[in-house]
C-alpha cells in the first residue's frame, strides 16, 4: 500500500515527502507482477520469468524502473537517513547487492541476444544508480555492484563511436538524456575518459542546433527532446560555451517562447501506461529549468521564468505520483529528479 500524493504547493524534497516516496518504491522495487520483459527467446530454455532472469532488477512493471526505484530510495536513505523507511531500505539493499546476485545480472548482459537491452535508457539510469550507491560510503554496496557498472559503461564506450547521429525523442530512447545520467557516474566514479568520450559524441550530436521549435509534447512523452538536449549540454560543456550555446538554442526563453515549454501537459487518463508518461513530462521539464536556471546569474531574466516553469510543471502532476500502478511504479523518481534539481552527486 503506497502512501498518500504528495500536494501540489510542494516545490523541494522534505522529510514527508522522502518517506512518501520511500513507501511507494519499497511497494513495487519487489513486485514482480505485473511485468514487461524486455527479453529476447532464442529457445525454450530462454522463457523465464523476471525473478530468474533479473534477481536484482524484477520488480516495478519493467527493469529500468525497478533500477530507478532503487535509485530513488538510495538518494532517500542519503538525503533523509532519519526517514522511517530507512531500515527496510537498508535491509533491502543489503537483501538485493550480493556478489552472486550481481554476478546472475552480468551474465543476462554476456548473450548475444542482450546486445541491445535497455539501450540507451536503462544504461543511463543504471550509471546514475551507481553514482548514487558510491555516495553510501560506509555501505559495501556500490563495491559489490560495480562489476554490472562496468559492463554499462562499457556498453557506452562500445557505441557512442558508432553511433552517427542521435536519437531526438522524449521516451526511452534519448540520447541526451542517457548522457545526461550517465555524466553522474562518470564524475562520481572520475573516470576522465568516459567523460571525454560523453563529451565529443555530445559536440557532434547537438552543438550546431539552433533555435529549437520545440515541437512537443507527443502523446506519450515523458522527457521534453528540447530541454533534456539542453541540460546534457549543461553537464558536458565549460559553462562559458553552454552559455553561448544555449543562447542561441533557446534565444526567446525569457521571454517564455516557444510556448510548448512553458505548459504543463494535460493527463486525461492515468491509467493508460502510455498518456501516463506525460506526468513524467511535466517532471522532467521541471528537473530541466531547475538545472538550467543553476547555470544563469541572478539578474538573468531567465532565472525567474525558469524556475515559474518548474513550480508550474511540478504542481501540475505532484498530486499523481500514486494512485494508479502504471504510474505509481516509476513517477516518483522523475518528481524527486525535479525536488532535488540543482545539486550535483557528493563525491
Amino acid at each position: 500500500m503506497s502512501s498518500p500524493s504528495p500536494d501540489s504547493g510542494q516545490t523541494r524534497l522534505t522529510p514527508a515527502l522522502a518517506a512518501s516516496f520511500a513507501a511507494i518504491a519499497l511497494g513495487h522495487v519487489a513486485r514482480e507482477y505485473p511485468n514487461k520483459l524486455d527479453h529476447v527467446l532464442s529457445g525454450p530454455a530462454d522463457a523465464r520469468g523476471p525473478r530468474d532472469l533479473h534477481p536484482i532488477f524484477f520488480g516495478s512493471f519493467d527493469w529500468h524502473s525497478c533500477v530507478h526505484g532503487y535509485w530513488l530510495l538510495a538518494t532517500l536513505l542519503r538525503r533523509e537517513p532519519a526517514i522511517p523507511q530507512a531500515p527496510a531500505i537498508r535491509a533491502l539493499f543489503d537483501d538485493a547487492f550480493t556478489a552472486e546476485k550481481v554476478a546472475a545480472e552480468v551474465a543476462y548482459l554476456a548473450t548475444p541476444s542482450s546486445r541491445g537491452f535497455e539501450r540507451p535508457y536503462g544504461w543511463g539510469w543504471l550509471l546514475k544508480l551507481q553514482a548514487e550507491l558510491l555516495a553510501h560510503r560506509e555501505a559495501p554496496w556500490s563495491a559489490i555492484h560495480q562489476p554490472l557498472a562496468d559492463v554499462f559503461a562499457q556498453r557506452f564506450r562500445d557505441f557512442l563511436p558508432k553511433a552517427d547521429y542521435p536519437i531526438r525523442t522524449g521516451v526511452h530512447s534519448s540520447t541526451a538524456f542517457a548522457l545526461a545520467l550517465a555524466q553522474d557516474y562518470a564524475l562520481a566514479a572520475r573516470d576522465a575518459a568516459l567523460t571525454a568520450l560523453f563529451v565529443e559524441k555530445a559536440r557532434a550530436w547537438y552543438l550546431a542546433d539552433r533555435d529549437a521549435q520545440a515541437w512537443e509534447p507527443s502523446g506519450d512523452e515523458f522527457l521534453s527532446a528540447t530541454l533534456t538536449e539542453a541540460l546534457c549540454l549543461r553537464r558536458l560543456l565549460p559553462a562559458p560555451e553552454f552559455a553561448a550555446w544555449f543562447s542561441d538554442f533557446l534565444p526567446r526563453a525569457a521571454q517564455r517562447q516557444p510556448a510548448t515549454l512553458f505548459a504543463p501537459a494535460k493527463v486525461s487518463d492515468r491509467s493508460d501506461g502510455k498518456i501516463a508518461h506525460l506526468d513524467g513530462l511535466n517532471f522532467s521539464r521541471a528537473w530541466c529549468w531547475r538545472e538550467l536556471a543553476a547555470t544563469l546569474a541572478p539578474d538573468n531574466p531567465l532565472s525567474g521564468v525558469a524556475e515559474t516553469a518548474a513550480r508550474e510543471h511540478l504542481s501540475a502532476s505532484l498530486p499523481h505520483v500514486a494512485g494508479d500502478y502504471m504510474g505509481e511504479h516509476w513517477l516518483a523518481s522523475f518528481a524527486l529528479l525535479a525536488l532535488t534539481a540543482g545539486g550535483d552527486i557528493e563525491t
